[in-house]
């Protein structure tokens, strides 16, 4: 088929989509009661359905009382038994996919179950509305007159007792629909490459003889790909490599340690950076407005949403809400029932609404990964937040960093360590520090008052990171490229002490 007819087609297809969406944004409580009724029918004969007795459960309010909410540890025995090939334990179609969730760095695997639903439904159906809604709001985008550039962490899938686990992408790539494919660089083979530093080659001797008119991957190893791609050229930017470039799909870490760094490389007002959250769980919101800070839930993949508020989370008054219960401007976290057969499950993220009509979020972090040793509840928005601030002030640019708490020792209080590797950086790093502490004040006023003339809190003490130092940390653990993240936020110091070491 012609390219431009099949740019055309394309865009009809996708921007036809945007109909069906806009029923969500006009019923979503009544499309989110839907998923929920269908997904109890879907499985009542499973040995789950069976054992909470899904057949009778006619609302919201029954399933909360009925049904736990879980952590990965609650139902690891019952994926460890569909793994092993047991079926119709928790969802009546045949499990033949486990991603193996790399979303941090601790030792212990998670292999979360990927249905066939969940592949078409969700993960394939989100990729597509990407594109949607990208075209609803860019008529004259010329999106499929080239390919997209697609970073994936993409190892291996390795057979196990008729099942296979890896990667969410490689199982993406290893069931992709052949539209996704014929517009897509690199190949599968080069994408499905183990070794990161010879797949980084491998793309680059791809894509470069490509049209390529978008990028999608996470922002920290694309921008390792793209500033190599820089260096194996010989140009100045990427415009040259690729002149009908227009957009960047970024999903995986936030986005504001980074912008600065694309904007250089992507010197052009006109090019659009759109921002995904998935997970190896599903496929949760897309930004659905250029120039937008936060995103929208898409409510129609499958997936039931239920939110726990921070302030309660973890303690015995917890209680998760139904969607049409939430509140703009409070940290939730996401609790979430899909059609891959996770009920009430913990993702183990956490969100705020800015809006509730349409219901759109941004990420605020992580259950886990925050500083809450003095009860100063710093969360990783605070962090992205006040970092972002003090670059601009201090002109220094931030390519990854970590944090962990100094435990008070006797009579000594206690602070925050941080370990920063700078792309630029700033000229004194103690006035760095300064008004770093003085932006995390202004953002939280937990830590705003352990801070308060040092009552609790002492002044953070930051270091600078020696040139890859975290890529050296990664590579040393086998977890270079794709959706490989540095842990931001910890209550403990292991990944601390780890990086120190390293860095002397």
């Amino acid at each position: 088929m012609p390219i431009p007819l099949f740019n055309s087609i394309a865009s009809w297809l996708l921007k036809k989509r945007y109909h069906q969406i806009e029923l969500f944004l006009k019923y979503p409580a009544e499309v989110q009661e839907e998923v929920l009724e269908q997904l109890l029918e879907i499985a009542e004969d499973t040995e789950i359905g069976k054992r909470h007795d899904f057949e009778s459960i006619e609302n919201y309010k029954t399933f909360r009382e009925r049904v736990p909410i879980v952590s990965y540890e609650d139902i690891e025995p019952n994926i460890e038994r569909t793994r092993r090939g047991e079926q119709n334990v928790f969802w009546p179609t045949a499990i033949k996919w486990f991603a193996k969730s790399s979303g941090t760095t601790n030792a212990k695997s998670k292999f979360i179950p990927v249905s066939a639903e969940a592949l078409e439904d969700c993960h394939y159906k989100s990729g597509k509305d990407m594109l949607c809604l990208y075209l609803n709001n860019n008529e004259n985008s010329q999106l499929f007159t080239g390919k997209g550039l697609r970073l994936g962490g993409s190892k291996q899938l390795y057979e196990d007792n008729g099942s296979s686990f890896g990667d969410l992408s490689a199982i993406l790539i290893d069931n992709m629909p052949l539209w996704a494919e014929f517009s897509s660089t690199p190949s599968n083979k080069v994408s499905l490459m183990g070794e990161w530093e010879s797949k980084l080659m491998a793309i680059i001797d791809e894509s470069t003889r490509e049209n390529v008119t978008s990028l999608a991957g996470v922002p920290s190893w694309m921008l390792v790909l793209l500033n190599k791609v820089l260096d194996e050229t010989g140009k100045d930017h990427l415009f040259q490599v690729w002149e009908n470039l227009e957009v960047y799909f970024h999903g995986g870490v936030s986005f504001n340690p980074y912008k600065e760094q694309y904007q250089k490389l992507l010197p052009r007002k006109s090019f659009k950076y759109y921002e995904i959250y998935n997970a190896s769980e599903g496929f949760f919101a897309i930004q659905d407005r250029n120039n937008a800070d936060d995103l929208l839930l898409m409510l129609d993949y499958g997936i039931f949403y239920e939110f726990i508020p921070m302030d309660v989370f973890g303690t015995e008054t917890e209680q998760a809400i139904p969607l049409w219960e939430v509140q703009k401007d409070i940290n939730y976290a996401i609790i979430i029932t899909t059609n891959a057969g996770l009920w009430r499950y913990k993702i183990g993220d956490t969100v705020r609404f800015t809006s509730t009509d349409p219901y759109r979020i941004k990420v605020t972090g992580r259950t886990k990964h925050h500083i809450n040793v003095f009860g100063e509840e710093l969360i990783i928005e605070n962090a992205e937040e006040a970092l972002k601030s003090v670059c601009s002030k201090t002109g220094a640019e931030i390519k990854d960093y970590t944090a962990g708490p100094i435990f008070m020792v006797g009579k000594e209080k206690g602070a925050h360590e941080w370990i920063i590797e700078f792309r630029k950086p700033p000229e004194k790093l103690d006035y760095f520090t300064e008004i770093f502490d003085n932006a995390l004040k202004s953002l939280n006023s937990d830590y705003e008052a352990k801070r308060y003339n040092n009552t609790t809190l002492n002044m953070p003490s930051v270091h600078m990171a020696r040139e890859n130092l975290f890529y050296d940390w990664l590579k040393s653990k086998d977890k270079l490229g794709g959706q490989h993240k540095i842990p931001r936020l910890s209550n403990k110091r292991d990944y601390l002490e780890e990086l120190l070491n390293m860095n002397s």
